[in-house]
């Protein structure tokens, strides 16, 4: 199963947990089967996030392979001007 690690901004909807193991083949999945295991971080995640699966950083990740061997991290969106 995939590692899935969220950053602290988003600990506060998984009870506290930094990380989690989850099976999943897209990101999208994976968001799914958070959702079901933490009502309401789907949406958080979906919107307020980037994902860096194994190092490497996408914005737009929905389709995203994941692998039972990922590391996947959720997260937030720096703003700035």
């Amino acid at each position: 199963m995939a590692q899935v690690h969220f950053s602290a901004g988003l600990r506060d909807l998984t009870g506290g947990l930094a990380q989690v193991e989850v099976e999943a083949t897209t990101v999208r999945r994976l968001v799914v089967a958070l959702e079901e295991m933490f009502p309401g971080i789907g949406e958080q995640l979906n919107e307020a996030s980037s994902v860096a699966i194994d190092g490497e950083i996408f914005t737009d990740a929905d389709y995203e392979p994941v692998s039972d061997s990922s590391e996947v991290h959720f997260l937030d969106i720096f703003q700035g001007g």
